[in-house]
């Protein structure tokens, strides 16, 4: 079985959300066997702001689902997309 690259984008509930403290709860919310790449801060307006959080995972099924879920579950995350997907 081959690698996963999967791009991830956070949205915090409001612009009041510490993107520090988010990134930082995201990277620990990661379950087993994925791996974090890199992160990111991206303004989209009005002061809003995602966080995009690139992972690295073994391509089986279930792990995506897992992962975005545990995403989900990270205090003020508002919503959780896959932004991109692709075979490593």
């Amino acid at each position: 079985m081959g690698s996963v690259a999967v791009l991830f984008r956070l949205m915090p509930q409001g612009v009041e959300t510490d993107m520090n403290a988010l990134a930082k709860a995201a990277r620990g919310a990661v379950p087993a066997g994925v791996t974090v790449r890199g992160m990111q801060v991206k303004d989209i307006a009005f002061g809003l702001k995602s966080l995009l959080v690139s992972v690295v995972m073994a391509d089986t099924g279930g792990v995506l689902e897992a992962t975005e879920q545990a995403f989900a579950k990270v205090p003020h995350v508002e919503s959780v997309e896959v932004m991109e997907e692709g075979l490593l």
